[in-house]
Parts: C-alpha cells; sequence; structure tokens
C-alpha cells in the first residue's frame, strides 16, 4: 500500500447528508419554562403530541418561546451556510410541542413539504431505564437511517459511507437539525419521567431563485 505522501487521487464526498448539532446557551433556565408550558398543553389537549398541524407553538407569546425560536432561526442560517447557499432565503418556522411517556414512540417517518426538520430537547430522563431483559435497548434515543436504500449491499468494517443507522442520545438542551427527507424513528421512552421535546420543520417561502 502506497504512504500518505503518494497519494494524488482526489476524493469527493458526494451526496452527503449534513446534520446540525448544537447546545443552546441558556437552556437550563429557558427549560423550565417551556416544560411547564408544555405540560400545562398537553393537560388540556390530549393529541397534543400527535396533532401536530394544530397552531404554531413558535407563535406563542413568551419570552422562552421567543428565545427559542430565534435560536432554530440561527442556526438554520449556519446550516445554509455551511452548505454553501449564498443568496437570501426565506422561510418560516412551523413547531409543535411533544410529550412521551413511558412506553411512548415515533415511529420511522420522515417530513414531507419541508426543506429542514429538527427537534429541541427540553426534558431528557436518565439513570436507569424501567424496563429491562435485554442489552440493546436505547431508551429515548433517535436514529437516521441513510436515504441510499442499497448503500450497504457491499458493506466492510469501518467504512463511514454504509452506516445505515446514525444513532443520537439526546441531552436537555440540545437542537438537533436534519435534511427533512431523513427518515428517523424515537426509540420507546422507557423511564417513569416524561421525555420532552419540541419539535420543528423549516418550510421555505417559494422564490425561482432556489432552482438550480
Amino acid at each position: 500500500m502506497s504512504s500518505k505522501s503518494e497519494i494524488t487521487a482526489r476524493f469527493t464526498a458526494l451526496w452527503p447528508t449534513t446534520f446540525l448539532q448544537d447546545a443552546l446557551p441558556g437552556a437550563e433556565n429557558a427549560n423550565i419554562l417551556l416544560a411547564e408550558m408544555i405540560e400545562e398543553m398537553d393537560a388540556r389537549a390530549a393529541d397534543m403530541t400527535t396533532d401536530y398541524l394544530q397552531g404554531n407553538f413558535f407563535e406563542i407569546d413568551h419570552p422562552a418561546v421567543q428565545w427559542l425560536r430565534d435560536c432554530v432561526n440561527r442556526c438554520v442560517v449556519q446550516y445554509a451556510q455551511n452548505a454553501g447557499i449564498d443568496y437570501e432565503m426565506d422561510w418560516h418556522v412551523q413547531a409543535w410541542p411533544n410529550i412521551n411517556r413511558l412506553g411512548d414512540y415515533h415511529n420511522l417517518h420522515n417530513h414531507p413539504h419541508s426543506w429542514l426538520s429538527g427537534t429541541y430537547y427540553v426534558q431528557v430522563p436518565s439513570g436507569e431505564p424501567k424496563v429491562g431483559g435485554r442489552s440493546d435497548l436505547n431508551p429515548g434515543a433517535i436514529s437516521f437511517f441513510d436515504p441510499r436504500p442499497q448503500a450497504n449491499m457491499l458493506a466492510v468494517k469501518g467504512d463511514g459511507q454504509v452506516e445505515a443507522e446514525h444513532r443520537v442520545v439526546p441531552e436537555p438542551g440540545m437542537l438537533l437539525i436534519w435534511p427533512a427527507f431523513i427518515h428517523h424513528l424515537v426509540h420507546p421512552n422507557l423511564f417513569e419521567e416524561a421525555r420532552i421535546s419540541i419539535s420543528f420543520n423549516v418550510v421555505l417561502n417559494w422564490r425561482d431563485s432556489y432552482l438550480p
């Protein structure tokens, strides 16, 4: 095998899928207020988590909500800059709160008609799960899957191009953003404490300049 200094080949990473992960400053205080607000909303609406098209959480006039909305928009700008987008974009963010109690989960899905999707974690249980018996449990984790169905047909160990699943174990204050077409699922909550999060879609207000 040639030494590294002798390699003259050019390598191109084709069709990359970019994820943004950030730990938001000020999250500790904001999360207390957000958790109280979301629990009150959940007490009034039994289908709050599943009826995600009913209203927009980011339209609530509250300092903690405004803080999170500003953080999300800042991260969207960073995402666009990282992607090399050098023109003005116009978008709106549709957000909804989630409460996952013991046994709750989200099936495999993606988010049509959106550019980006994301989740902010307000409250994440920790410690030993209430359900045992298996060593491969991933309580509360979120898994993302390679959008290229046949990419792992000739998988070899250590090649990052063929890892079919990317799993994230969330923490309070963590913000994730990913392309809305990526299929993902949320593993069951196996704790007595609820997992509270705020999901959102970044929807482009159409302009012809978006056309490639």
